[in-house]
């Protein structure tokens, strides 16, 4: 199917919304949201207020979404509503904050302990972080470095350019740290042997043997923070990358998603997920 739709004048889709049964209020204000935010940016989050009908023969729950509104939709009511998200982002990222830099320490202060460039040492981790596939034929463990070196190349941070004129590459663990994203770091821990990544997941307030768990949350965590830091709509997201529950009795605020895939799809999720790791991890609350 090829796009057909036209380009409309900000006049032209106030009119549309007024037409499909939108109260749109002060048609100055109700420009500015337009011409401040974007049409299509809004349009996610009054997509709930439109009206649906069943679909004939579809399956169950399947249903149709049409251009009309629901009575009683206000543009005001949008415009508040996107504003709650993006305050609801800026919380998510402040506690999402406190994550990354309690798991930097961890992981720097733990594979330190092994040599100042342990992280180059495929060794030292987890045999299948290690091992080469058939396909791509490089490992994990080198896609990571990949990874690492592009970060470095790409900081202007001062403490990494002394670094370099001074003692030259690669850096100490505990420099290299600086630099690295909450991806970065994810999928460093996904690469620990299984032993650590249970000693520091315990840290976070899951019982012993949750390591793949806690990688599962990082993972989720760092599309949670992606979502947040690109100003992406948080509010009523489906979440992609979800993550995995420990056992049912051990994390209490948890246990009321069990067997309920709806809510496990849902934000809400990760902000519990993000309030438990940080409210017990010692040291970033």
């Amino acid at each position: 199917m090829s796009y057909q739709k036209p380009w409309l004048s900000v006049a032209d889709q106030l009119a549309q919304l007024q037409a499909r049964g939108m109260d749109i209020g002060d048609p100055e204000k109700a420009a500015e949201y337009l011409e401040r935010i974007g049409y299509y940016r809004l349009s996610g989050y009054w997509y709930d207020m439109r009206k649906w009908q069943p679909v004939q023969g579809g399956r169950r729950g399947e249903r149709l979404v049409l251009d009309q509104f629901k009575q009683g939709t206000c543009l005001r009511d949008v415009a508040d509503l996107y504003v709650f998200d993006k305050r609801l982002r800026m919380l998510a990222l402040d506690a999402l904050e406190r994550i990354e830099i309690a798991l930097r320490v961890d992981l720097s202060h733990r594979l330190g302990q092994k040599g100042a460039f342990s992280y180059q040492d495929a060794t030292l981790f987890h045999p299948n972080f290690a091992q080469v596939p058939k396909r791509s034929g490089r490992t994990q463990h080198e896609d990571w470095l990949s990874k690492h070196d592009e970060l470095i190349r790409r900081s202007r941070e001062k403490f990494i350019d002394h670094y370099r004129t001074k003692y030259g590459l690669p850096l100490a663990i505990w420099v290299a740290c600086e630099v690295w994203d909450f991806g970065c770091m994810s999928v460093l821990f996904s690469g620990l042997a299984s032993a650590e990544q249970d000693q520091i997941a315990q840290g976070y307030g899951l019982p012993v043997g949750s390591g793949q768990v806690f990688a599962s949350w990082l993972r989720s965590l760092n599309y949670l923070r992606n979502v947040c830091a690109h100003h992406s709509r948080l509010w009523n997201r489906n979440v992609v990358d979800q993550p995995r529950l420990p056992r049912s009795g051990t994390v209490a605020v948890l246990d009321a998603f069990q067997g309920q895939p709806q809510l496990i799809a849902r934000p809400f999720l990760l902000l519990c997920v993000n309030f438990h790791a940080k409210l017990t991890r010692r040291g970033c609350g």
